[in-house]
């Protein structure tokens, strides 16, 4: 250190002096100017935390209340397309561009934020949940079917205009032996794994027990929600043991009425949405 150079802190670490040099002026300046900024800030918006909220600012601003707003002014752009898709036939929709697009759109959120959890969010299902995308519909595809599917549900307790179903549990009706016959037929009805050796028998005991429901080809009965034994797809899964299991203690899918947290217009939409993604019949 030579006799030039500014005078130190006095503080030292290994021979190491710190020199006592002042900040600059401009940051200093910029620094109080910060905390002035702050304060004023503190004062005129919402800033403390309090028990039940926070302080509401001499401004009165609120982030709620402009989100609130930008919701009313969206929804009163809206309010004449909604109440176009309202007043519109199901078919008539999709053949007007204007409503079509604003009915994808709008359906799509509807889709992301109220099904998606069950159908998935390229609405493909999983097990237990239907696909979407396919064109194997247990109560129907085409406009008006999921419509009524969407707005009441199925198998609701809360709705009285929901379609309803069950399959019995046939563990309290055929033996080990009957159930084991009736699952091999089911299976190889669509190329599964099985024992032809049981197949005969299990015809016979499909014939007694599950005509009525599934048709006597098997290709199922819409207006019962019986799904099609032939095609492959299913919604349990379809190899020996899912099969045996559904049959021997039957299936209970349910869906929720959406006609009491949708609105009309979202149904609709959300069922043009629905019917667009390439399984609508």
């Amino acid at each position: 250190m030579s006799d030039q150079d500014p005078e130190t802190t006095g503080h030292e670490w290994d021979g190491i002096k710190e020199f006592n040099n002042p900040l600059p002026r401009w940051w200093v300046w910029t620094f109080y100017a910060t905390i002035v900024w702050a304060l004023g800030y503190a004062i005129a918006y919402p800033a403390w935390p309090l028990i039940t909220g926070a302080t509401p600012g001499v401004l009165g601003y609120s982030t709620r209340a402009e989100v609130a707003a930008e919701i009313d002014r969206f929804t009163a752009m809206n309010a004449p397309l909604e109440k176009a898709i309202v007043a519109a036939d199901l078919t008539e929709i999709e053949g007007n561009p204007e409503l079509a697009n604003f009915a994808k759109r709008g359906g799509g959120a509807v889709f992301r934020t109220y099904c998606s959890q069950c159908h998935g969010a390229g609405a493909a299902g999983a097990k237990g949940y239907p696909n979407l995308l396919d064109d194997d519909w247990l109560w129907g595809g085409d406009l008006d079917a999921i419509y009524l599917t969407v707005a009441h549900g199925i198998r609701s307790e809360t709705d009285d205009d929901t379609r309803f179903s069950e399959m019995p549990a046939f563990a309290d009706i055929l033996d080990d032996e009957e159930i084991a016959q009736i699952a091999h037929y089911i299976v190889s009805l669509s190329n599964g794994e099985h024992d032809p050796a049981l197949i005969a028998a299990g015809a016979e005991i499909y014939a007694d027990n599950c005509t009525d429901c599934h048709g006597e080809n098997a290709e199922g009965v819409r207006d019962m929600g019986a799904p099609n034994l032939r095609d492959a797809i299913w919604l349990y899964g379809g190899d020996l043991e899912a099969v045996t299991k559904t049959i021997e203690n039957s299936r209970y899918g349910q869906m929720p009425p959406w006609n009491t947290r949708l609105t009309e217009a979202q149904i609709r939409q959300v069922t043009v949405y629905v019917h667009g993604l390439g399984g609508g019949e």
